[in-house]
């Protein structure tokens, strides 16, 4: 008998090995995309929360500026209302007639004879014209023991 000779076929695919790698690809490309639509949706209801929040903590730190002025502004027209009596009392108390009540009690009355004392003004030795920066500079210079004196 003769035996038939079998040629060796060339298989359906040519390496198998990148066949399965081109399936698991394509797998998970797949899989990924099935949530992209649910991915951009949470992307884009996170960016309109941050803007949303950004806005709410802007408004509130407005709000509370607001509140620290009006609240100045009441001490502040409490402060001249204070102001305001505290320079009536020492007007009141600056009087002539207060005083020279006080002055009356006290015994005192106007001097029979002034007296005008002039005083020199006192002399200043005058040194003669340096600029600061050499004297300062200068003690680079000195000896360290001579600095201590």
């Amino acid at each position: 008998m003769v035996q038939p000779r079998f040629f060796d076929r060339p298989s359906r695919i040519a390496n198998p090995r990148t066949a399965r790698a081109a399936t698991q690809r394509r797998i998970v490309r797949k899989s990924r995309a099935r949530y992209t639509g649910v991915a951009r949706v949470f992307t884009a209801l996170f960016c309109v929360l941050v803007l949303l929040m950004g806005y709410v903590v802007l408004t509130s730190s407005l709000t509370g500026l607001s509140y620290a002025v009006a609240k100045a502004r009441a001490q502040r027209e409490a402060l001249q209302e204070q102001t305001m009596r505290l320079d009536d009392r020492i007007a009141a108390l600056r009087s002539d007639d207060r005083l020279a009540q006080l002055a009356a009690r006290l015994g005192m009355h106007e001097p029979q004879r002034l007296a005008v004392v002039r005083l020199e003004q006192p002399r200043v030795a005058q040194s003669g014209l340096r600029f600061p920066v050499f004297s300062s500079l200068a003690g680079f210079f000195a000896p360290a023991l001579r600095r201590q004196q």
